[in-house]
């Protein structure tokens, strides 16, 4: 080997390091990046941690949020949701900034339904403390039967959620029109199941059947793939992150014709044309995909 392919070759190690040091990411075991939040004898780990199951009763619920927070990247888990009855309860995943007065969230809130009746899951966006920004989708399949993947995509250009990989909200950054974007605080990962029987099903009007009870939801596949913070200081700014690459600055043409189809065949509610809400259209519904 000449000196200069030596050279080079260390270079690339070097690189390759570099990247591997910046960048959380790998399917984990739960207590690799995960603790308990809320009421520990509610949360059982299976094969080996790397699933857990929730527990919802009329003693508590349950929740648990990652070990560290994030700035950028892809944040995705592999979700099987209450079967039968499960009006009244909430099963959400979610990244928070954990600020009191200026917060940044990005959720996915799975609303429980009646048997028979479609899941419905609830998306909002909370940028520079505002939110209420909430959408709607009825699911087009039963997400109690088996796993699904849901993930949420956040990077410079646009903040998007899946699920299974079809986008079922997108929200753009228009900083350049005054509209906030999340982008200076760092986010944990965040999942609660609990009882909201006041608002979650039909807008409150199904309640809780506490003789289904308890209630249980699994998860599995963790999968964090972003920039640490503590980390290192250049990881936000790496242009090497792929997250950050041309492939994922917008949908493609695929995932666009994706989006549509959800929006046109399976969205109940958007904020964005609730006139009762917001007489005058919010910005940022007319940034489009």
């Amino acid at each position: 080997m000449t000196m200069a392919l030596r050279n080079a070759f260390l270079l690339l190690f070097s690189c390759i390091l570099t990247i591997s040091l910046s960048v959380s990411g790998r399917p984990a075991t739960f207590l690799e990046d995960f603790r308990i939040t809320w009421s520990d004898s509610h949360i059982r780990q299976i094969d080996g941690g790397r699933a857990i199951q929730l527990v919802l009763d009329q003693n508590s619920g349950c929740g648990f949020s990652s070990k560290r927070q994030y700035l950028f990247g892809r944040v995705s888990m592999k979700i099987k949701l209450i079967p039968g009855d499960s009006a009244g309860t909430v099963t959400a995943f979610y990244m928070n900034s954990d600020t009191d007065t200026v917060r940044d969230e990005l959720d996915f809130e799975f609303l429980g339904n009646r048997s028979g009746q479609p899941y419905t899951v609830q998306t909002n966006i909370y940028a520079h403390g505002k939110g209420d920004r909430e959408q709607r989708v009825n699911l087009w399949f039963d997400p109690a039967a088996d796993f699904h993947t849901y993930t949420i995509m956040w990077n410079h250009h646009h903040i998007v959620f899946y699920v299974d990989q079809v986008p079922i909200r997108v929200y753009k950054n228009n900083e350049a029109r005054n509209i906030p974007y999340p982008k200076l605080q760092p986010m944990g990962v965040y999942s609660t199941l609990w009882e909201a029987d006041d608002w979650a099903t039909r807008g409150g009007l199904e309640k809780i059947d506490w003789s289904k009870s308890p209630f249980l939801a699994y998860y599995k596949d963790f999968d964090i793939e972003g920039c640490p913070v503590p980390g290192p200081a250049d990881c936000v700014s790496n242009p090497m992150n792929w997250w950050e690459g041309t492939a994922y600055q917008a949908l493609n043409a695929m995932e666009a014709r994706r989006y549509r189809w959800v929006r046109m065949n399976h969205m109940i509610y958007d904020y964005c044309t609730d006139r009762s809400r917001y007489p005058v259209t919010p910005p940022e519904c007319m940034a489009g995909i």
